[in-house]
């Protein structure tokens, strides 16, 4: 039987923002696993596991079998999410002209999230940011799931 995976734990795996960390899943067990770069490496270039502190000799024998099986699936990543159209599509969303306009500003150029965030919050939008944001993510989501026949839940697992 085909595993069912929490669309809410995949994106919690997805949303992991960083360039040191990529996400799997096991689409046989429904496993969700986040791995380092230094663990993927290790893997990869078969270290000895015993180079390595007691914590992470785990994740490296883990690391190991995802290299090794098609089992694992690597998660969208934030190259797939690209969390500036994102932003942009919130505030393209806003209906207020007047604030519509200024978010796009604040968007362009340097220290742009940082801008927007403060836009938002003096806009009093911070909640429905996050709330665009994470239907966003559960749309990527989804369309990952579905494209890799992958059963999914909306329930927490």
């Amino acid at each position: 039987m085909k595993p069912i995976v929490s669309i809410k734990d995949v994106v919690n795996e997805m949303d992991v923002p960083s360039d040191e960390h990529s996400a799997f899943l096991n689409r046989r067990t429904g496993e969700l696993l986040t791995l380092s770069t230094e663990e993927l490496s290790a893997a990869e270039e078969d270290d000895d596991i015993d180079d390595y502190p007691e914590w992470q000799k785990d994740m490296i024998i883990k690391a190991k079998e995802v290299i090794s099986s098609d089992d694992y699936l690597p998660l969208p990543s934030k190259f797939d999410i690209h969390e500036y159209h994102i932003v942009e599509d919130f505030c393209c969303s806003v209906e207020d002209d007047k604030i519509r306009g200024e978010l796009l500003d604040k968007i362009r150029g340097r220290r742009a999230f940082s801008r927007f965030k403060d836009a938002i919050k003096s806009h009093g939008l911070k909640e429905e940011w996050y709330r665009f944001r994470q239907e966003k993510l559960e749309r990527i989501a989804i369309d990952w799931l579905e494209g890799n026949q992958i059963s999914y839940t909306k329930a927490e697992s």
